[in-house]
């Protein structure tokens, strides 16, 4: 996956020293690699919600900035 500039996505934050500075939920400790992770796993995003201290809003949130910021980068053929 591209490179994407969470610091413009307002659901997550990095905090040096939290989760070793990774991009979680803001409010949590939640990395927002696992929503990926488990997405590819199979999970749904109901089942997500239900094992992780986040909403749906926040996994949309978050699962849209993703899509739209992939949907800008230059495709090279």
């Amino acid at each position: 996956m591209a490179n994407l500039d969470w610091s413009q996505c307002p659901a997550v934050e990095s905090i040096p020293g939290k989760v070793s500075g990774a991009w979680v939920f803001r409010g949590t400790r939640m990395p927002v690699q696992s929503v990926f992770e488990n997405l590819e796993a199979g999970m749904s995003l109901d089942e997500i919600t239900d094992v992780f201290d986040v909403t749906p809003e926040e996994v949309k949130a978050v699962l849209r900035f993703a899509s739209e910021s992939l949907a800008k980068e230059p495709v090279f053929g």
